[in-house]
C-alpha cells in the first residue's frame, strides 16, 4: 500500500515538475511530508526523511534531464568541473547541518525558501535581461570563486532538498550565461548535489539511528522507488502539456501552489 501511495506521488511530482519547468524537490518535499505526517512518522524526524528522500529521487530524474540537455549542447562542461566539487562537499555538509536542526526549525526554513521562490515565480518574464539576447559575454569568477559558489549552492540545496536549479541558474544567469545554456547546466550541477545528499542524509541519519521502517538513515527506500520510476515518466508528459498550455499562467499557478505550501509549513512550524 505505501509503495502505490508513492508511485501516485511519484506521478503528480514528476508532471508538476515537467509541467511547470521547476525542479522536482520543491512538489516532492511538501508531498512526503504530508505523507509522512499521516504515517505517524516520529515528528522530529519527518522533515528529515522528507528532505533526504527527495535529494535520493533527484538522482534519477537528474541523469535524464541531464541527458537531454547535453544532447542539445546546453551544457558547459568547463563550469560543471569548477561547480562540481563545492557542490559535492557543501550537500554532504549541508545534510549534516540539517541533521542537527529540529523538525520545527526546518519547516520554517523551507517555508520561507517555498515563499522566495513563489515570489521569484510571480515576479519573473517581466524583465529581460541582457543574458536573454546572447550578446553580451561575461567573465565567469576565478576558478576557486566557482568552487566557494558551488560550496553555498550545495548547503542551500542539502537544507531546502533541491537539485539546486533555483540557485545555479540565478548565479550562472548573473555572470551574463545564456539562459539555455544556464539551465542545462543546472542540470547537469543536479547530479553531485544529489548523489552527495542523498548519501549524506544517510550517514548522518544512520548516526542518529532513525526508528522509521524501509529507510536507510534518512532516506525512505519505498519512497525513493515510487517516486524515482513514475517521475521519471511522467516529466516528459508534463513538458509537452506545458508546450501547448501558456507558460506564463503556469508560472502564475505554481507561484500560487508554492505560496499556500509555504504558508503550510510556516503554520506547522509555528503552532
Amino acid at each position: 500500500m505505501e509503495l502505490i501511495i508513492f508511485l501516485i506521488i511519484g506521478a503528480l511530482a514528476g508532471f508538476a515538475a515537467g509541467l511547470f519547468g521547476v525542479g522536482g524537490g520543491t512538489i516532492i518535499v511538501p508531498l512526503l511530508f504530508i505523507v509522512f505526517t499521516q504515517m505517524g512518522y516520529p515528528a522530529d524526524t519527518i522533515m528529515h526523511l522528507a528532505l533526504g528522500t527527495s535529494l535520493a529521487t533527484i538522482i534519477i530524474t537528474s541523469i535524464s534531464s541531464l541527458m537531454a540537455h547535453n544532447k542539445k549542447g546546453a551544457v558547459m562542461w568547463p563550469v560543471f568541473k569548477n561547480l562540481a566539487p563545492g557542490l559535492a562537499i557543501g550537500c554532504f555538509l549541508g545534510a549534516g547541518i540539517a541533521g542537527q536542526i529540529s523538525g520545527l526549525y526546518l519547516q520554517l526554513i523551507v517555508g520561507v525558501f517555498l515563499l522566495w521562490v513563489a515570489f521569484k515565480m510571480f515576479k519573473g518574464g517581466k524583465k529581460k535581461t541582457t543574458s536573454d539576447t546572447g550578446n553580451i559575454h561575461t567573465v565567469l569568477p576565478s576558478k576557486p570563486k566557482q568552487l566557494a559558489a558551488g560550496g553555498v549552492i550545495g548547503i542551500a540545496s542539502a537544507i531546502f532538498g533541491i537539485g539546486g536549479g533555483s540557485l545555479t541558474v540565478p548565479y550562472l544567469t548573473r555572470y551574463g550565461v545564456v539562459m539555455q545554456k544556464a539551465v542545462g547546466t543546472s542540470a547537469a550541477c543536479g547530479l553531485p548535489i544529489a548523489i552527495a545528499g542523498a548519501l549524506g542524509f544517510m550517514f548522518f541519519g544512520m548516526k542518529q539511528q532513525v526508528d522509521v521502517p524501509n529507510t536507510i538513515g534518512f532516506v525512505h527506500i519505498y519512497a525513493f522507488l515510487g517516486i524515482s520510476i513514475m517521475s521519471f515518466f511522467t516529466a516528459k508528459i508534463g513538458a509537452k502539456v506545458a508546450h501547448i498550455l501558456s507558460p506564463q499562467l503556469l508560472k502564475k499557478c505554481f507561484a500560487v501552489l508554492l505560496t499556500i505550501v509555504g504558508c503550510y509549513f510556516l503554520y506547522k512550524g509555528l503552532v
